[in-house]
């Protein structure tokens, strides 16, 4: 759900104040738990560590993430992979193949010598 117009996009106002401190191209990060603050234009070019419940992620802000929320960027849940016995053979094999290809790549260098 979206604010209102009337209302504003919000942004933490501790996050302008270490912003003016800061000089443009800083690349420090500013460690915020604010995820909800909207980046502003004032915002481009510095670096940010927002918070995901376990450690800061380094969000590097540009242009195109104006409008955005500083959350968007920080992920909270981790996907390690989906599992099984399947999954596990596709990447042997995976593997397996790309072992294969260094191993012809190393003999056709040798052969051209």
């Amino acid at each position: 759900m979206t604010r209102s117009l009337k209302k504003g996009l919000y942004v933490d106002e501790r996050l302008i104040k270490k912003i003016k401190d800061k000089k443009p191209g800083d690349r420090t990060p500013i460690k915020t738990w604010s995820r909800a603050s909207v980046i502003s234009p004032e915002m481009i070019g510095f670096t940010f560590g927002v918070h995901n419940g376990k450690d800061f992620i380094q969000v590097f802000v540009s242009e195109e993430m104006v409008g955005h929320r500083l959350g968007e960027f920080s992920p909270t849940r981790k996907f390690t992979r989906h599992g099984g016995k399947m999954q596990k053979e596709l990447e042997i094999a995976a593997k397996q193949k790309e072992l294969d290809a260094a191993k012809a790549a190393k003999s056709s260098e040798e052969t051209k010598k």
